[in-house]
C-alpha cells in the first residue's frame, strides 16, 4: 500500500508540474499590492494531495505569492494546523486578519473562492 500511495504521489506531482498553468502578469505596482495582501495568508498542504494540488494551481494562476506549508514533514506546521485550525486536514488557508484574528479555511472550493473573491482576474 506504501508503494502504491508514493506511486500515486509521484504521478500526482508530474502531472501537476506538465500541466500547470501560466501565471497572470500583473503591472509591477499591482502585483506589489497583491503581495502586501497575500503576505498575511498561508496554506497548510500535504505536497501529493489533489486537493492540495488544485489549489496550488489557482495560486500559481492568480500569481499570488502565498506561502505554502508541508503539515506532512514538518512537525511544526503540523502543530500550528491542528492547534490554531483544529484539524490535521488539508488544505487549510490561514489567513491572518488586521484585527489580530486568525480564520483558518478548510475545503479546496472553499479557499478557492476565497482567492477568487479577494483576486478577482483583471
Amino acid at each position: 500500500m506504501t508503494l502504491i500511495r508514493w506511486l500515486l504521489g509521484r504521478l500526482i506531482l508530474s502531472l501537476e508540474f506538465i500541466t500547470r498553468p501560466k501565471p497572470l502578469l500583473r503591472e509591477k505596482k499591482e502585483q506589489k499590492k497583491v503581495n502586501s495582501t497575500t503576505s498575511k495568508l498561508s496554506l497548510y498542504q500535504f505536497n501529493a494531495c489533489p486537493f492540495c494540488v488544485k489549489v496550488r494551481r489557482h495560486i500559481r494562476k492568480y500569481s499570488l505569492n502565498i506561502e505554502l506549508k508541508d503539515a506532512k514533514n514538518c512537525i511544526s506546521y503540523k502543530e500550528e494546523l491542528k492547534t490554531g485550525g483544529g484539524a490535521h486536514k488539508v488544505p487549510c488557508l490561514r489567513i491572518d486578519h488586521t484585527t489580530k484574528h486568525t480564520e483558518w479555511l478548510y475545503e479546496s472550493d472553499e479557499i478557492i473562492a476565497y482567492l477568487k473573491q479577494e483576486f478577482p482576474l483583471s
